[in-house]
C-alpha cells in the first residue's frame, strides 16, 4: 500500500504543478509533472514543520529541483528561461521566483497533510474488502 500512496500523492503533485503552469503560462512540459510529483513528495515530509518554516524549505527544495531539472533538460531554454530575471543563475532559477515557491509550498504542505489524510481513508477501506 506504500507504494500505492506515495504514487497518488506524486500524481496530485505533477498534476498540479502542470495545472498552474498552464494556468499561468497557457503550455507545460512532461519534465514538469516529474518536478511537480517529485516537490510534493519532497515537501510532505515537511508537514510537521510550522508552516513558515516549511515554507522555506519547500521554496529551497522546489528551487533545487527546478535547478536540477533545468541543468538536465531545459539546457535550450525553450522550456522556461529567467535569464533576464535579475539574479538568475545560469537561466534556471531566479530569486523572483523562489520567492513564490515559498508561497507555493505552503500550499503544497497543506494539500498534502489533506491528500495523504484522504488517500490513508480510501486504501484503508480498500483493504478491508
Amino acid at each position: 500500500m506504500g507504494i500505492l500512496k506515495h504514487l497518488l500523492l506524486f500524481f496530485i503533485g505533477g498534476s498540479g504543478y502542470v495545472g498552474l503552469e498552464l494556468l499561468y503560462r497557457g503550455y507545460s512540459h512532461i519534465s514538469m509533472f516529474a518536478a511537480g510529483g517529485l516537490c510534493f513528495l519532497l515537501i510532505g515530509r515537511l508537514r510537521t514543520l510550522p508552516l513558515a518554516l516549511g515554507a522555506g524549505g519547500g521554496a529551497g527544495i522546489i528551487t533545487a529541483v527546478e535547478l536540477i531539472t533545468g541543468l538536465l533538460v531545459n539546457q535550450d531554454y525553450q522550456i522556461w528561461d529567467y535569464r533576464g530575471q535579475p539574479g538568475n543563475i545560469l537561466g534556471q532559477i531566479c530569486p523572483a521566483f523562489t520567492l513564490l515557491w515559498a508561497t507555493l509550498a505552503a500550499l503544497a504542505m497543506v494539500l498534502y497533510r489533506r491528500a495523504e489524510g484522504l488517500i490513508d481513508r480510501l486504501l484503508g477501506i480498500l483493504q478491508k474488502q
